[in-house]
């Protein structure tokens, strides 16, 4: 593995942060604060004599700048049309990606707000309102440059890179193997079982984390993962606890989310398949990452011998839920 002195955003000081931000015409009065995210490296920059700004600066090597100005396009696509998300600013030149110092970066309007409250019936419709909206253009044009959702990538190509790389302990790697080809074979069994959904561009890790809640108003953040996908996508992270309570969630998030795109009920066979898809590919993300200093000290849990006897037992479960009855709308 790559040596992890060496690792790209180690040359990334606060004073090249500070730099960035100033090289985009705006003056910072030098505070700095490191805000959690590890893919990226995310900052709030002081400005003088004004609030202070999000500061995104990319990861080296995992997005081309046209995926990135994709996501970005997108950004703005959506907030002109007065959909709640937080695009990145535009310079004076009309770019809102920048580069200093070999890094690529954004800067953002920075937006408080707090977790939305999904227990409660009128968020979740308010929550699939803006959705239905968001996935509304989401149809209007493809993406084409950025990745589209599949099994191939997510579960395949996650599987083969942790077995290629001997993240798995020898006495559990036969048994990871097995399973994961038995999920892979399952998934696609019942991709097969059902019309091909049609793709739109859509958030791509709509979970509540990336919901920020204000003025009875969810604003989405965080496109970093927008993509190609199926609705469904943006759906099922939304919901949580016994399979009664997730049926009532999502008719709710239905019921709102259809006043403005319609919902194809095939796409909940999709749901379980989703599920595996991010369980999966979260672990490879991890693996791929874990040159980062940042990760072995922020995760220290993972790549242990209970954590992968653990994942083993999430998706063996996984294998059966996938065996189970989709969730029906009321």
């Amino acid at each position: 593995m790559e040596n992890r002195s060496k690792h790209p955003f180690a040359e990334l000081s606060p004073d090249i942060v500070i730099d960035a931000v100033e090289s985009s015409g705006l003056i910072s009065d030098a505070r700095i604060l490191a805000l959690n995210s590890y893919e990226n490296r995310v900052y709030q920059v002081g400005i003088e004599d004004d609030v202070p700004v999000i500061v995104k600066f990319y990861r080296p090597g995992r997005w081309s700048s046209a995926q990135i100005l994709e996501e970005h396009d997108f950004s703005h696509e959506l907030a002109e049309l007065e959909i709640p998300v937080v695009p990145p600013n535009r310079n004076q030149d009309g770019k809102s990606l920048l580069e200093y110092a070999g890094f690529r970066f954004a800067v953002f309007q920075r937006k408080g707000g707090h977790a939305p409250e999904l227990d409660n019936p009128e968020n979740l419709k308010v929550l699939g309102r803006f959705l239905g909206r968001l996935h509304q253009v989401g149809a209007f044009r493809p993406f084409q440059t950025r990745n589209t959702l599949s099994i191939e990538l997510f579960a395949e190509q996650s599987s083969q890179y942790l077995l290629e790389q001997n993240f798995l302990p020898n006495e559990l790697r036969q048994a990871y193997e097995s399973l994961t080809r038995d999920l892979i074979q399952r998934m696609y069994q019942i991709k097969g079982e059902i019309s091909e959904p049609r793709l739109l561009r859509i958030h791509g890790d709509c979970h509540v984390g990336n919901v920020l809640w204000r003025d009875e108003t969810p604003h989405f953040v965080d496109l970093d993962d927008c993509m190609t996908a199926p609705a469904m996508q943006d759906l099922w992270m939304l919901m949580s606890g016994s399979r009664e309570q997730r049926m009532r969630q999502l008719s709710k998030l239905i019921e709102g989310y259809d006043e403005f795109y319609h919902f194809n009920p095939a796409e909940l066979m999709l749901m379980e398949t989703f599920r595996t898809l991010r369980l999966m590919n979260y672990s490879a993300w991890l693996a791929r990452r874990w040159d980062d200093p940042a990760f072995p000290m922020n995760f220290t849990w993972f790549n242990t011998e209970r954590y992968w006897a653990g994942h083993i037992l999430e998706l063996r479960e996984q294998l059966s839920a996938l065996d189970e009855a989709p969730l029906q709308l009321f």
